[in-house]
């Protein structure tokens, strides 16, 4: 039965089908028909790369990236973007290509593109024309490869993107409740580029127009690929195999089996690092292996100043612009991208897996120039939005060792305490936002991706609190403590609340230094793992105290192949084999919840719930400090 969004999105594909705008911005950007491939003066394509995103030409969306890096290398790349997965007919676009097909589910994963923590489908995609839902199918990046392997049957199939980087080995998928096979598997393709992929997808392209066949293309960092034997694989470990921890044909997994995806994570997590880390072989059939090679490098500063020089068109295409556009857009397209990695390793974030823990970073005087690019932009107003990346204030390695022997695979840099090798120091990046500043044009630059709050405190300089306070706060400062309960945090990955608590007084301390109404906004985060009643009860308590409902509050939401959705699966933690308390069922997410928004009317019933289940009838009352009255 076909849903609104179904009819919805067939009438935009008859409609958009033939682009009506023929100017100069499509004859820049790169061909998403044979006619404008035909201007450009090619009777074929090298590679077609097949995104569930729309063609949005800016540096913050992979397909870009990836398809101006080949372009700069002489490939000669077609785009197709949201291609109609039920009409077989909508990835011939360009015919065969002569070197293969690359498909991404896009700049999300495509689950959680479509659904909320409660599995209730999405209203809008921000990522699709006008927000348009529907021009997608779930797991795109499976959908995709199926539709190409059945049309062309022999093609190389390169598959990359967020989804397919975090899905590449057995993983938990919430959506199914169950553990699903490597991606690579069930879509049938022949390579996975994981992680940020510019490295690894130029050596593929080279060895496929060197003559080699994708079958042959076992060697290059950053890949996953399939192999009938492990022969010619060296030195690798084993991870534990699919029938083990899958418990094949058995309808429930024992606790044995859980025991070990829990173990196998926690050996891909200590394998996440291109110095240290080994080959990684799962086993799904007596025949059929799958195998990880070690991550790719970061790039160098030099390498990642001359993927933000690509030509973009730093907008979307024009056959988009009736429909409104792409929204995803307007979030990003007046900020600057100055770093990627991340060593904070927040356990329910995938940046560990995709980007890695190593800081890389761009030079000043790229982001300055990508800057006055924004500049002369008609739309831009005179203010940045944001100048970051996973972390704004990381623009460095945790320490000099990463450098040279790789990250410590069994130590966080940053949790449950700061790592003594850690190097904190905000020099650079305060000096990038001066200049920012500086320049003519600009009237404020903010910073909206989020600090570590923590590594911000450890600086002895206390210059860059003092800057970000005069300069670069909107009003309202997004912070990110999820959690105030100590063991909570430390299944989370975070500091404990003392250091929050401290970053709140330097905050508040700084606005009436320079007499300024700013606020921090925290995000919150219900039911993680560990967070038992009383810890949610603990967090409701803080919000009490801080007089105002939090803006952002996320139940956990357990996306592939992240600690966090680790331990919700086996009630484990991966890197000790502790159990860890779950929060499992509907019910007590949702009271965990409205404990947090207990000042909600709606949400009574269940916080006076929680409060008599916990045995804390004193905050039922009229007294400052009770949350509900009787």
């Amino acid at each position: 039965m076909k849903t609104p969004a179904d009819r919805s999105a067939k009438k935009y594909r008859k409609h958009s089908s033939a682009p009506k705008v023929e100017d100069s911005l499509v004859e820049n950007m790169l061909p998403v028909t044979m006619k404008e491939a035909s201007r450009r003066g090619w009777d074929e394509v090298d590679f077609v790369y097949v995104c569930g995103d729309a063609y949005v030409d800016h540096p913050t969306f992979g397909h870009a990236i990836i398809t101006r890096l080949l372009e700069r290398e002489g490939y000669r790349v077609g785009i197709i973007a949201q291609p109609d997965w039920t009409d077989d007919t909508s990835i011939q676009v360009f015919g065969r290509p002569r070197l293969g097909f690359l498909v991404s589910a896009g700049n999300m994963d495509s689950m959680v593109n479509h659904y909320t923590v409660a599995k209730k489908r999405r209203r809008k995609d921000l990522y699709s024309p006008g927000s348009k839902m529907g021009l997608r199918p779930d797991r795109a990046t499976i959908v995709y490869s199926n539709l190409i392997r059945r049309t062309y049957k022999d093609s190389p199939i390169i598959l990359g993107g967020i989804e397919a980087s975090l899905r590449r080995l057995a993983h938990y998928d919430y959506w199914d409740d169950k553990l699903r096979r490597s991606v690579l598997i069930d879509s049938g393709a022949d390579l996975i580029s994981y992680g940020m992929g510019e490295r690894s997808i130029v050596e593929i392209a080279d060895a496929l127009a060197s003559g080699l066949s994708i079958s042959d293309i076992t060697f290059i960092d950053g890949t996953v690929f399939k192999a009938k034997s492990l022969e010619h694989v060296y030195d690798y470990k084993m991870l534990p195999d699919w029938d083990d921890i899958s418990d094949a044909g058995s309808k429930s997994p024992s606790k044995r089996s859980k025991e070990l995806f829990a173990l196998s994570f926690a050996e891909q997590y200590r394998n996440s690092d291109h110095i240290s880390a080994s080959r990684l072989v799962e086993r799904y059939e007596p025949n059929l292996f799958v195998v990880q090679n070690p991550p790719a490098a970061p790039l160098t500063t030099s390498e990642m100043d001359a993927v933000y020089r690509l030509p973009f068109c730093r907008t979307w295409h024009p056959i988009y612009d009736e429909y409104g556009g792409i929204p995803a857009l307007a979030e990003v397209k007046f900020s600057l991208t100055s770093s990627r990695g991340c060593f904070g390793e927040c356990s329910f974030c995938a940046l560990t897996f995709h980007q890695g823990r190593v800081v890389s970073s761009r030079s000043k005087e790229s982001i300055l120039d990508e800057a006055n690019k924004l500049i002369g932009d008609p739309e831009f107003k005179g203010y940045i939005h944001d100048v970051g990346g996973p972390t704004a204030n990381f623009r460095h390695p945790a320490c000099a060792k990463q450098l040279d022997a790789g990250v410590c695979a069994n130590k966080r840099c940053l949790s449950p305490k700061p790592c003594g090798n850690l190097e904190v120091t905000h020099e650079d990046y305060i000096d990038i936002l001066r200049s920012l500043r500086d320049l003519k044009g600009v009237k404020k630059v903010f910073i909206r991706s989020g600090i570590r709050f923590d590594y911000a405190i450890y600086d002895d300089d206390a210059t860059f609190l003092e800057e970000l306070v005069r300069h670069h706060v909107s009003g309202q400062l997004k912070v990110a403590p999820e959690h105030v309960s100590d063991e909570v945090l430390r299944y989370m990955g975070k500091p404990s609340r003392d250091v929050y608590d401290e970053f709140c007084k330097r905050f508040d301390a700084l606005n009436k230094r320079f007499e300024k109404k700013q606020f921090l906004v925290p995000y919150l985060m219900s039911s993680h793992p560990g967070s038992t009643l009383e810890c949610a009860i603990e967090l409701a308590e803080f919000v009490r105290d801080m007089g105002y409902n939090p803006e952002q509050v996320q139940d956990f939401y357990p996306t592939p192949s992240t600690m966090s959705s680790t331990m919700y699966y086996t009630g484990l933690d991966p890197l000790t084999m502790e159990k860890v308390y779950v929060p499992r069922s509907p019910h007590e997410k949702a009271i965990q919840r409205a404990l947090i928004q207990y000042r909600n009317p709606k949400n009574r019933s269940l916080v006076k719930k929680a409060l008599k289940l916990a045995h804390r009838e004193d905050l039922i009352g009229f007294g400052p400090k009770c949350l509900i009255r009787p």
